[in-house]
């Protein structure tokens, strides 16, 4: 399967586009296999000493990084790279991603997921369970592991777990065996021209399946049941009422007609999300036909990830919580409707033009007595509330001290931003990991 990779990358003029994680990931895949051939790399950084010692490689920076892409036969664009306001009609037709060279040249059994939100926990999930029934099993994509770094290590045998974002998915032209759209909501939008585009890019998951492939999608998400229309695959909707494929009666999840799983199950998956997000993993069990037993033990057992509503400890008789992946206000809602006795929520990141007008009235009807809120939304949200204690700080540290002095004892404060990271931190986890050093350290 490498073998024919390499020899569709060899001779090409080949560009990648974005230098961070996964273009490196790239470049050292080509590099090790096509060790003369010339690579072309692009990135909006003016320059990188990662390359010194490559006579082989033209790196391309700064401001001009994205002209001329017409001239190479194959883009290999990464995640990052937006192409909003860029005529791409020239060489739309030579874009590329790792996903997508991955579905073209390995013929493996693939499982994909995307969503706006719950993707990493269903993702992980299914891959846990997989594993834990001695299915040889890989968990790549947008979770955090390029495909390209482990590419050598994959089989025949191989069932792998793809976590897709949409910018994974904007220019894909292939679909996994099994694809699983958990939601769309209002998200990235300063990464596409539109929010249809945005919604577009997520569809692509499944546009391309065949007759025996799977799609297996959220009948509740308003967004997708205007989107989904007559797919090619097998298809299952997934509901948390009583009227899809996947669906619940009776306090018991059926899948075709047949109850699977008792609801009131022990498990550390809080909430009415993330028991959707267990409905489209049990979906995957029973189309695979795993062990239902093995499956709800691993489901029970299933940790959350990191700073996905993850508790971070009690200090003072106060209890903290790190949802700093909740970068939409649905994903803060749904936190607080989790955990029902947040008396501290601390908002505020990037603004990438979403609508706050929901999450305003949410928040003023609310029981919460202090929201702490940083830059930008947090401010501009801030001048909308009508809660007595509404607090605006310019850095995490004051947000942390602010919220142990007002925070009542017995009752919880919550990080759940409602906004991207972006711009004040690295990323989410930067954001959720100062958090938690912050929390440890001001209660000690």
């Amino acid at each position: 399967m490498i073998n024919d990779l390499v020899k569709y990358l060899k001779g090409k003029k080949i560009i990648i586009l974005g230098f961070g994680r996964e273009g490196k990931s790239t470049y050292k895949l080509i590099r090790k296999y096509l060790k003369e051939q010339t690579i072309y790399i692009a990135d909006q950084k003016e320059k990188t000493d990662f390359l010194e010692n490559d006579k082989n490689a033209v790196y391309i920076g700064g401001e001009v990084y994205l002209k001329n892409l017409e001239e190479y036969d194959l883009i290999i664009k990464t995640p990052g790279i937006s192409f909003v306001g860029i005529d791409t009609s020239k060489y739309i037709h030579k874009i590329k991603s790792q996903l997508e060279l991955l579905l073209e040249f390995f013929n493996v059994f693939t499982i994909g997921v995307t969503g706006t939100k719950g993707k990493s926990t269903t993702s992980s999930l299914i891959y846990t369970i997989l594993k834990e029934q001695n299915i040889k099993t890989m968990l790549l994509g947008n979770i955090g592991t390029p495909a390209f770094d482990y590419i050598d290590k994959i089989d025949e045998e191989t069932v792998l777990v793809l976590e897709m974002s949409s910018h994974q998915l904007e220019y894909m032209n292939l679909c996994p065996n099994i694809a699983i759209l958990l939601n769309i909501y209002p998200e990235h939008l300063d990464h596409y021209a539109s929010f249809e585009e945005y919604a577009q890019a997520k569809c692509n998951i499944f546009k391309n399946q065949k007759g025996a492939d799977y799609f297996i999608y959220n009948l509740d998400n308003e967004i997708l049941q205007k989107l989904v229309n007559s797919p090619k695959a097998k298809a299952y909707g997934v509901s948390l009422k009583e009227n899809g494929d996947i669906c619940i009666k009776n306090n018991y999840v059926y899948f075709k007609e047949k109850p699977i799983y008792n609801i009131k199950s022990p498990r550390k998956l809080l909430g009415e999300y993330n028991l959707n997000n267990i409905m489209f993993a049990l979906g995957v069990s029973q189309i695979l036909k795993l062990d239902l037993d093995k499956t709800i033990k691993s489901i029970q057992n299933f940790e959350p990830l990191h700073h996905r509503l993850e508790f971070v400890g009690k200090y003072n008789d106060i209890s903290y919580y790190d949802n700093s992946i909740g970068t939409i206000p649905m994903a803060t809602m749904e936190a607080v409707k989790v955990l029902k006795n947040v008396d501290t929520l601390i908002i505020g990141g990037m603004d990438r033009g979403l609508d706050y007008t929901e999450f305003i009235e949410f928040l003023n009807k609310s029981n919460i007595t202090n929201v702490i809120c940083m830059p930008k939304t947090g401010h501009d949200i801030a001048r909308k509330l009508k809660k007595e204690k509404v607090y605006r700080v310019e850095t995490m540290e004051e947000a942390v001290k602010i919220a142990k002095k007002v925070t009542s004892k017995g009752k919880s404060c919550l990080l759940s931003p409602a906004a991207a990271s972006y711009g004040f931190f690295k990323n989410f986890e930067e954001k959720g990991n100062i958090y938690q050093e912050l929390v440890r350290k001001t209660a000690n």
